[in-house]
């Protein structure tokens, strides 16, 4: 419950629970921050009390209306009480019983004047005062005024409290001067004076311990809900993390770990964590390791330096698997120290530095091949003088050699430049629609006529008759002439050893270069498609990696698998692209 001059659950928004990673944009922009205004507004219009406190505070009221009733039933019973009183007793009762039947009244909002209001605090006051006017013989239900007035102060705003200390005042006052008309009876007026200021005392004092204590307890829940949105933004970070992460105590049991963590040690629903085969070897160096830097120092708040080591894990599998463990140890003040582990997978990081060292490479291609270009023009202008020129048989050998070999190191330069040179992201929407077969068909006997083949070792399937691509038609040339240089240069001299087929889909069409061949090894592979990789010497090994880097740019992909084509095995290389209808 809130007021405008008191909040009771006042917004917390000095807390600096937030740690500093958690609001990079500055302590204004911190999510545990309220707005001043949203908090004054907050603490204006939520005057609801807790349901377990309100439900305490109405079975209090409730004994007390069930004593009343007994008591002045019983002065009735002996004919010292009007029935009315009893009566009025009853509904005091009635009006108790309700209160607690009906939660809702709890946590409805309102000023002084609202419903529950006058189901509690104004009903009490009313029967208290006409009790005390028409008590019989000598009874006294003065301390009765406390209750209300405790009850506005603790579960109502301090404007209720004090309204309904003044209202218990004015009625004692009242009564004091309806007893006495014309005469002046100190006591009686002393008597209403001193309880007055007594409720009034009342009233501030418990409303000011109960807005502490709904200001604490509010702060309490805050700090409790930033606490849950930390740990779920913390398992989010490291759920999402690449690299495991193993949280252990100082005694080596496990507190968390991350999915990374459980696949890097072959865990799963059938294998937990600790009872996967590399759990006791990497448990072992941990403590040993927590150990040696508890012996060394005491330490840091930030973990230090920690120990970093390479280890040979086992996996359930039988296999092995090379991770770089990383221990760090955070400690605060007197609670014990945790240790938080980092796995990376040894391999994975192997393959990062390599994919590093490969862009590294291409960039320094790039700006080779440039300087190469200018001298291989020279050379071929050269080379071309020269055959002008009557030369002898031997030495027009020695100019078409020259020739051969500046063609063939001016392909390598534009496959380089092509590599190096980024997408442009408008150039699938820039790119003609193209029919599948006739740029294929025109492609293949471009391609025939600087490769002529023996016999029908090569045969052509077209399905695309009424397919159109989006694709570039140079770009389709490269890739195709790839693709069957590839196959050219692996086939064997056989029959039908080199297909390639068109077909055209619902939604897409796809062009298949199928050559027949042994199976690739499993290191050839897994690299296939990866730049400077090859098996010859002759070869600048880009021809593939430059294939799908062109076939991208189309939305198109470029797959490999292992197919039979009428009983022999081959390797396949398809085209799969989208219909331009």
């Amino acid at each position: 419950m809130n007021t405008a001059d008191s909040p009771k659950a006042d917004a917390a928004g000095a807390s600096g629970f937030a740690p500093w990673w958690y609001a990079p944009a500055g302590a204004e922009a911190a999510p545990h921050r309220l707005d001043p205004d949203t908090a004054r507004a907050g603490a204006e219009t939520d005057d609801a009390v807790s349901p377990r406190l309100w439900r305490l505070l109405m079975g209090a009221r409730l004994l007390v209306a069930l004593a009343l009733l007994a008591m002045l039933a019983t002065a009735w019973w002996n004919g010292n009480a009007p029935g009315w009183m009893v009566g009025l007793c009853g509904a005091l009762v009635a009006v108790s019983a309700l209160a607690i039947a009906w939660p809702g009244l709890g946590r409805r909002r309102g000023g002084p004047g609202a419903a529950r209001w006058l189901l509690t605090v104004w009903a009490d006051l009313g029967t208290f005062a006409l009790l005390q006017a028409y008590a019989p013989g000598n009874v006294n239900f003065t301390p009765l005024f406390v209750w209300p007035v405790l009850l506005a102060a603790v579960a109502g705003p301090r404007l209720l409290a004090l309204g309904s200390a003044a209202a218990g005042t004015l009625a004692l006052l009242s009564i004091a001067w309806a007893r006495s008309p014309g005469s002046a009876d100190t006591q009686a007026w002393l008597q209403a004076a001193v309880t007055g200021s007594g409720l009034f005392i009342v009233a501030l004092l418990a409303n000011h311990l109960s807005t502490r204590l709904a200001r604490e307890q509010s702060a309490a829940r805050r700090s409790r809900q930033l606490a849950t949105l930390h740990n779920r933004v913390n398992q989010l970070i490291a759920t999402g993390l690449d690299e495991g992460i193993v949280v252990l105590d100082e005694r080596g049991a496990v507190w968390y770990a991350n999915p990374a963590a459980a696949r890097m040690l072959g865990a799963d629903t059938a294998h937990p964590l600790r009872h996967t085969p590399a759990w006791p070897l990497l448990a072992g160096w941990a403590r040993g390791s927590l150990r040696a830097q508890a012996l060394a120092r005491p330490p840091a708040a930030d973990g230090g330096a920690g120990t970093e080591q390479d280890l040979v894990l086992p996996l359930p599998d039988g296999s092995q698997r090379r991770v770089r463990a990383r221990l760090r140890i955070a400690q605060v003040a007197d609670l014990p120290a945790a240790a938080v582990l980092f796995l990376a997978d040894v391999h994975e990081l192997e393959q990062r530095v390599h994919t590093e060292k490969l862009a590294a490479m291409g960039r320094v291609s790039a700006a080779v091949a440039h300087e190469i270009r200018n001298p291989l023009a020279a050379i071929a202008q050269a080379s071309a003088l020269l055959a002008e020129d009557d030369a002898t048989p031997a030495q027009r050998h020695l100019i078409g050699l020259i020739e051969q070999n500046v063609r063939r190191l001016g392909r390598t330069v534009d496959d380089i430049l092509e590599v190096a040179r980024p997408p442009s992201p408008d150039e699938p929407r820039a790119a003609p629609a193209l029919p599948l077969d006739e740029a294929v068909d025109a492609v293949l006997a471009d391609w025939l006529r600087q490769h002529p083949q023996e016999g029908p070792r090569l045969l052509r399937h077209a399905a695309g008759a009424d397919a159109r691509i989006a694709f570039d038609p140079e770009h389709l040339r490269r890739v195709l002439v790839n693709l069957l240089d590839n196959a050219d240069r692996h086939a064997p001299p056989t029959p039908g050893a080199i297909r390639v087929e068109t077909k055209g889909g619902t939604d897409h069409a796809s062009i298949t270069v199928w050559s027949e061949g042994p199976e690739l090894p499993p290191h050839v592979r897994a690299h296939l498609f990866e730049p400077f990789t090859t098996s010859r010497s002759r070869s600048s090994g880009l021809g593939l990696y430059l294939s799908r880097e062109l076939c991208q740019r189309y939305h198109a992909s470029l797959s490999y698998e292992r197919r039979a084509r009428d009983g022999r095995e081959g390797h396949a290389f398809c085209v799969r692209m989208a219909r331009r209808f």
